[in-house]
């Protein structure tokens, strides 16, 4: 009887240890999620805020060159065309690299998401 009841003790232990790491294994799943949700939320955040002002600056930037320009030029609507020649052929440029882009920001956020 000994014996058998040597096996059941071990296999109550055996349950209670399983028990306990599917247990904190859940918890960990759940802090892991939490992690990456506050790390792409505050991400977007950045990059809304950051990419706002950037873009406000960028605005008053093209409306002072291209007054700059024209009056340079003595033509306002040639420095306001130049200035949006400067922005389309920024944009094709881009539009063509957009493969180089996707790789930077993968290795970016892959490094975030999968180190931490």
């Amino acid at each position: 009887m000994n014996f058998f009841e040597s096996i059941n003790d071990t296999s109550g232990k055996m349950g209670d240890a399983g028990e306990t790491y599917l247990k904190k294994s859940q918890e960990y799943f759940k802090l892991k999620v939490f992690q990456q949700i506050t790390a792409s939320i505050s991400l977007v955040t950045k990059v809304l805020i950051i990419g706002g002002l950037l873009f406000i600056g960028l605005i008053f930037s093209a409306f002072a060159l291209a007054l700059a320009i024209g009056q340079w030029l003595g033509d306002l609507a040639l420095g306001y065309l130049i200035v949006a020649l400067i922005f389309l052929i920024t944009t094709v440029i881009v539009y063509y690299k957009r493969q180089f882009i996707n790789k930077i920001i993968i290795k970016s956020l892959s490094s975030k998401f999968f180190d931490s």
